[in-house]
């Protein structure tokens, strides 16, 4: 952690994954005696960083962020060793963060001052949950309080934050007045309303209610300064709306969970080359790209960094990477396009390469649902790669078909450069891939032409409402709703009856992509994602037997056919009951948790699926 009086310690710990969905940079961690923001690219250590491998990913990385990306890399590794004082600079690995919010408050004396005023002190013992900061001067008798941070902060749109702008709201502008501030609650109930700012300053004696600042016109709060403290900066361009107007801040609570969303690119590691030798070159193009001779490659060997290779020679390994470097790269394939070779792999699982990451095979499907699927892939070895490409407030960037699409104004950056590299995370798992029959699902899209048409009003008013234009832009389609409500009817299935915990289960939706319309796509992706031994183990791929597989889908439909909130479930229309993106669906059937759905619950509808109390016209299965 980093503050003003210079002093560096450690202050907790995160799993690698987390560090790119949870608590990525920019967003807010909660430590039992204070908050931090994790910090921009700048001041990361490189060195502690391993660089992480997926050519196709970075491929899509540098389409969006520029092609001076060189690498996708790991958070910073703590290394196993035990480690004699931990406050030795030279044992300090791990994400810079520093204090945020800045305002804090003394919960006895309710004293209301930034950390840059004196008035608190960073006491540090050995046990880092114990790292606090202090009101010494406090009228509290005996030990010093453990003060804590004021819970109200501001954002904007355009993805720029700050501390809550207590003189300028309490005295209802701009004002010279030096007067101490006090935050008062007059009751337990933790609302707006009771909670009071109070300046006493002299001749002052400004105060104001905090549900003042949650009024809708926003018109008591300031203008956006546009400030990024996870870069410690101002955007040089300013902050204005669509209009061309000055952004007003928005008031939001500490752990508001629209403070912060992660835009993360995904790929699977899938086989590239054709033969033995060029896959396994291939897998290790991370240490082989960098080789400049036999000599490097022998080297390599003898210290047993290179073992996947161990059956092939020097000699054999240079030529196959000397003919990878002089590869002129295929001009059709879109570096954004991640999906469409990964569907091509799965559709075809004999003619692809197996290796250490990726090893795939057909099962027959069950007999009563043989009209529906063309075939059923078992992967018992994947491996995924993300990599975190900027982040948002406010707005989701789950409600876009993928963050390329989200609005370049408002995703902040990682570093007030443009980054050289990006932090990446990669998880091993296992995982069941459905293909369904092409003429079926052209069969039923005709047939669900009509909610087809609602969805498309209803993406088209979500969008306007937003001012984002053209309002038509990147609508899923019909064909989408269905694979999606399909995949969270059987996450839930699994997670319900194989004891997978359901946030431990991801989906990956192969459906035929606008830009694209020749690659016709229409497959489901169930997967592992958790980054532990729980996706490791082969429980999920034993699921698809046929007749274990037949009797979790019947569980799975007949789940939907019926839901604990019908009939306000089956009856929910996606515009009319609401600004919403889904339509027969709801946290007590099909909504998913964050981590494993890649569109934010929306574009669902159980009624595509199984007949329902409300209509039985769209059922895809019968």
């Amino acid at each position: 952690m980093n503050n003003n009086d210079s002093k560096r310690c450690k202050v907790g710990e995160l799993r690698p994954s987390q560090a790119l969905t949870t608590f990525g940079i920019g967003s807010i961690i909660d430590l039992p005696n204070l908050s931090v923001m994790v910090m921009g690219l700048e001041d990361w250590s490189y060195k502690d960083t391993v660089e992480i491998g997926e050519q196709r990913l970075l491929a899509s990385v540098k389409e969006m962020l520029g092609h001076q990306v060189k690498s996708l890399r790991s958070a910073p590794v703590v290394p196993d060793t035990y480690q004699v004082n931990q406050f030795d600079s030279a044992t300090l690995v791990g994400i810079p963060v520093a204090p945020f919010p800045r305002w804090m408050v003394c919960p006895y004396c309710r004293r209301l001052a930034p950390l840059g005023s004196g008035l608190f002190k960073l006491e540090t013992p050995y046990r880092t949950d114990q790292i606090r900061y202090i009101h010494a001067n406090c009228t509290k008798p005996g030990k010093s309080p453990t003060i804590v941070p004021a819970r109200f902060i501001v954002a904007c749109k355009n993805g720029h934050f700050d501390d809550f702008p207590w003189r300028d709201f309490v005295h209802r502008g701009p004002n010279n007045c030096k007067g101490g501030l006090k935050l008062l609650e007059n009751s337990a109930t933790g609302e707006a309303a009771s909670i009071f700012v109070q300046c006493e300053g002299a001749n002052c004696g400004a105060t104001r209610p905090m549900s003042d600042a949650f009024k809708m016109d926003l018109m008591a709060m300031p203008v956006c300064k546009a400030r990024r403290p996870h870069l410690r900066d101002h955007d040089d361009a300013g902050c204005k709306t669509p209009n061309g107007q000055d952004m007003r801040m928005e008031p939001m609570l500490q752990g508001a969970s629209n403070s912060w969303f992660g835009l993360t690119l995904s790929a699977l590691a899938i086989p590239q080359a054709s033969g033995k030798l060029k896959q396994l070159v291939e897998d290790n193009w991370t240490t082989l790209g960098k080789v400049q001779s036999e000599q490097n490659i022998e080297l390599l060997m003898s210290i047993s960094q290179l073992r996947d290779l161990s059956e092939y020679t020097a000699a054999e390994i240079w030529q196959a990477v000397q003919a990878k470097k002089t590869e002129v790269p295929e001009e059709d394939v879109e570096p954004t396009d991640i999906k469409t070779p990964e569907w091509e792999v799965f559709i075809n699982p004999d003619s692809s390469e197996k290796g250490r990451d990726f090893q795939i095979r057909i099962a027959a499907p069950p007999k009563r649902y043989a009209k529906y699927f063309e075939k059923i892939v078992l992967a018992e070895r994947l491996r995924e790669v993300r990599a975190l490409v900027g982040f948002t407030r406010i707005e989701s960037p789950s409600d876009y078909d993928n963050p390329t699409a989200f609005p370049e104004n408002q995703r902040v950056p990682l570093s007030r450069t443009q980054p050289t590299w990006v932090p990446a995370s990669e998880i091993r798992g296992e995982g069941l891939f459905f293909q369904f029959k092409e003429d079926v699902i052209q069969k039923w899209v005709k047939k669900a032409k009509s909610l087809d048409a609602v969805f498309m009003e209803a993406h088209q008013r979500w969008r306007s409402a937003r001012k984002l234009e053209p309002p038509q832009e990147f609508y899923p389609g019909i064909r989408y709703v269905l694979l999606h409500s399909f995949a969270h009817a059987l996450i839930r299935q699994l997670a319900v009856e194989c004891g997978y915990t359901t946030a431990s289960l991801r989906e990956r939706i192969y459906s035929t992509n606008s830009k694209k319309p020749e690659v016709e796509m229409a497959g489901v992706l169930i997967y592992t994602a958790a980054p532990d031994s729980e996706g490791t183990l082969g429980g999920l791929v034993s699921l698809g037997k046929p007749e274990t597989l037949e009797r979790h889908l019947d569980q799975a439909l007949d789940n939907m056919r019926l839901c604990a909130s019908d009939p306000l479930c089956a009856e929910h229309h996606p515009y009319r009951d609401g600004n919403t993106l889904h339509a027969a669906s709801c946290h007590a059937c099909l909504f998913a948790p964050e981590t494993s759905c890649e569109r934010g619950n929306k574009y669902l509808d159980r009624a595509v699926l199984v007949s329902t109390v409300e209509r039985s016209d769209l059922a895809f299965f019968e």
